[in-house]
Formats: structure tokens, sequence, C-alpha cells
């Protein structure tokens, strides 16, 4: 059985999904930031200075930059968690089932797709220092840094975890046996992916062609499931890709604004290249590489195909 003809397993009703995304969604974006509004709340003067604040995602009120990011990154914890629920106790199935078609949840495979995305990002981060100008700071502090790093490996893989067992996994399977469409499933969850990140303030200083590359990069991991029949490659390179962005370089513009080990003051120019060279060449390039390695067959059945109710096969 392929990745997401796994939707049919256990108790799959139309309802209980849609019943398992308000959860889900309950557990990760209303309950999971309970702790970060809290602290924020007793940090504040007056609910005014509260609200004030909550624009900018209270940076203002948590001054402490790895105290904010574990705040915020706790929130995927509790959607886990909460996905985890669902899928055991409301569709009475395994929850490796919304994570890979294999016996075992392959490691190996987010190792690789973690290696890649980070061995890139270190390319691109030499090349950056490199031609940089006065508006690129260095900015370590032992120990600021060091914990940055724990925070960063201990809590990105939820974060990071949530949306790719949920997008890809929980999602990508619903829509796929409901509407017995491959392509469909891909295209819904890369939209909604991208959608999702709409809020983030890259948007606002970049403009809303930056959507190009969330829904793009959505595409992609989407594309990687589908042909690989599990998560573990995108599971891997976009916690890569996160982690690298939070330890690297640090903007105060971007939604992760980390004591990273550089900061970067420039003011960013509208829909940068560097969103757009991801989506037209650099994913492409990773496709193949997986394709080659893994060597991956049947590609017009697995992204555009049907899909069939024979999982009891």
């Amino acid at each position: 059985m392929d990745f997401i003809k796994l939707g049919f397993l256990g108790k799959n009703d139309w309802w209980r999904y849609l019943i398992g995304s308000l959860l889900v969604f309950i557990f990760w974006q209303l309950i999971g930031v309970i702790p970060l509004i809290t602290v924020a709340y007793n940090n504040s003067a007056s609910f005014k200075e509260f609200i004030y604040a909550a624009d900018g995602g209270f940076s203002y009120l948590i001054k402490n930059k790895n105290y904010l990011l574990a705040l915020m990154l706790v929130s995927g914890v509790f959607g886990v968690l909460g996905l985890y629920f669902v899928v055991k106790k409301l569709h009475s199935r395994a929850f490796k089932t919304v994570l890979t078609a294999r016996t075992d949840f392959d490691w190996k495979r987010v190792f690789m797709g973690f290696s890649i995305t980070f061995i890139i990002a270190l390319i691109g981060f030499y090349i950056t220092i490199q031609s940089a100008d006065e508006n690129l700071v260095w900015n370590f502090d032992p120990n600021k840094f060091y914990l940055l790093l724990l925070i960063s490996f201990v809590l990105f893989p939820f974060q990071t975890g949530i949306e790719e067992f949920f997008f890809r996994g929980y999602l990508m399977q619903w829509f796929g046996t409901t509407l017995n469409s491959r392509l469909a499933a891909l295209l819904m969850t890369g939209i909604l992916f991208g959608i999702m990140h709409g809020a983030n303030p890259e948007v606002d200083k970049l403009g809303p062609l930056v959507m190009i590359f969330y829904i793009g990069t959505g595409l992609f991991y989407g594309v990687t499931t589908l042909m690989d029949d599990g998560l573990e490659l995108s599971f891997g390179m976009h916690t890569a890709n996160n982690i690298s962005a939070a330890i690297l370089i640090s903007t105060n513009w971007t939604i992760i604004n980390t004591n990273a080990l550089y900061i970067d003051y420039s003011e960013p120019e509208a829909l940068s290249f560097e969103f757009l060279l991801p989506v037209l060449l650099g994913y492409p390039l990773i496709t193949l590489f997986f394709a080659k390695l893994y060597n991956w067959t049947a590609w017009k059945e697995k992204l555009t195909g049907k899909v069939y109710n024979n999982a009891a096969n």
C-alpha cells in the first residue's frame, strides 16, 4: 500500500477528518500558545500594552530571544500531541500511518533530508558573509548561542513535525482519499501550507509575491512525500531549513529573530531573488537527486493518479 492510501485505514469518515483537523488546530494554535500568552501578559503593564505587543509577536514584552523562541516553538509539542490523540482515538489507527508507508519510520531518510538542506544552507551562508557589507554584523555570544542550539535541536523538530505530519500526512491522506485524486491532495496541501505562512512578517516586508516561495515549498515537500511514500525526507529538510535559519543569520523583520551567529540589519528587497532561487532551481535539483538515490518511478501515477480504496489488499 502506498502512503496516501493509508488514509483509508481505521475509521475514515469525512466528518472524523473534519473534527480531527479542528482538534489539532485547538491543540496547536490555541492551547499551544497559552504559555507564550501567559508570560507576555504577566510582563505587560496593561491590557492595552499586551494587545499592542501581540502585533509584534510579543518581542516587546519578552526581550530574551531564546526564551521567546522556546515559548513560540512549544506550540508544536502540543500540536503533535493533539494529532497523536486524533489519529489514535478518533481514527483508531497507528500514528505511524500518517508518517510513512514503510514498516518503520526511516530515520536514515530524515538524516539524509536534513544533511542535504543544511549543507546547502551552509554554502549560502558562506557566500553571504563573503559578499556582505556593514549591515551584516557578527553576533556570536557563547552563552546565548549554545542555548539557542539546544532550543533549536530540541523544539524545532516538533514545530516542523506538526506542519509535516498535519499537512503532508493527515490532510494529504484526507484530501486524497476523499477526492480520489493525488493531484488535488498535492495542490490543496501545498496551497494551504503557503496560506498558513501568509501571516508571517516576511510577507509585509517582501510583498505578496513571496507566497510563491511558501506555496512552492509546500508543493516540493508534497512531491517528495508522494514519490517517497513517506514524509521522512520532507521532515528532515524542513527541520534543517528552520534550524539553519535560526542559528546562522537573523534579522529583525522575519518571524524567527534569534541570537544567531550574524545579524543582518539591511532592509529587504521586495521579493528578493534568494526567495525565488530555491523554487526555480534548488527544489528541482534536490528532487532529481532523491529520485536517483531512491529510484523513484511511476511519477505520473504517484503524483496525478486516482486513489482507490484497496487498503485491505
